[in-house]
């Protein structure tokens, strides 16, 4: 039996990366391992999210595995590209499908993500939200 450990992403800066996914995401970064080349992220509750690696390669432009991270809405989705902006996130050149529901992003690392509008995701890609006050 296998389960899944964690999403590991590469990055030549780690502490960087790592503090642009803990602030992107609400995470705490564990010790690091392995001689500082690998960090484990977080929640709050102590489960495990995402590793970030020491990677001396380039990010793909157009990567086959990449995060998909929802947003609640249209709204939400528009707040959420400001905010990681913000935190240092780029905007990335994409030729998007007409409707897309999606607006991809690159971390500090060059590293492609998707920020996902919940609402215009199709049928069976849609996430339930807990009701947030």
């Amino acid at each position: 039996m296998l389960i899944l450990g964690s999403t590991v992403i590469g990055a030549r800066d780690i502490p960087r990366a790592t503090r642009f996914w803990c602030a992107a995401l609400g995470l705490t970064a564990g010790e690091p391992k392995a001689g500082g080349g690998f960090t484990n992220l977080f929640d709050a509750k102590g489960k495990l999210q995402l590793s970030i690696q020491n990677s001396s390669q380039p990010a793909e432009h157009t990567p086959r595995l990449h995060l998909d991270l929802y947003a609640p809405d249209a709204a939400g989705q528009k707040a959420e590209v400001a905010r990681l902006l913000s935190l240092g996130a780029q905007t990335v050149d994409w030729d998007y499908p007409e409707g897309a529901d999606f607006v991809v992003l690159a971390d500090t690392e060059d590293n492609r993500f998707c920020v996902v509008d919940n609402t215009g995701a199709p049928d069976g890609f849609r996430l339930d939200f807990p009701d947030i006050d």
